[in-house]
């Protein structure tokens, strides 16, 4: 079986979560290049749609993630990538998780602390 890149301008939906504790972390687009670095590296590589071009999560950060185990939908055109974080945080707001804002009363709120800070980590390039 080979995951099917043409549903989506040949890119798939890839989810990544926490391995040890399920968290979803984030979620990225991977081209088939991109997959194939994931699985031959063990580190995951996205394709970014804004700069259009191969991203190694992690290249300026350092923030690597460290594949633990991929899997596919029922139509193969999306995939789950559990992982193991390197650094203390994935998002390039500061935070552990892209996901920290919550809808509460029809209003988004952050809902977690910053895990590091992006300045410093990025020197005003996110």
């Amino acid at each position: 079986m080979t995951l099917d890149f043409q549903k989506a301008d040949g890119l798939a939906p890839a989810v990544v979560q926490d391995y040890a504790t399920g968290r979803v972390l984030m979620l990225g687009y991977m081209n088939e290049e991109a997959f194939r670095k994931t699985v031959e590296t063990g580190f995951v590589t996205f394709y970014s749609r804004s700069r259009r071009k191969l991203w190694l999560k992690g290249e300026t950060s350092g923030h690597r993630l460290v594949v633990k185990e991929i899997s596919t939908d029922c139509d193969a055109d999306a995939v789950l990538v559990k992982v193991e974080a390197l650094g203390p945080g994935v998002c390039h707001e500061g935070y552990v998780s892209c996901f920290f804002r919550r809808l509460e009363d029809g209003q988004w709120k952050v809902a977690d602390a910053r895990a590091y800070d992006p300045d410093a980590v990025y020197g005003g390039k996110k």
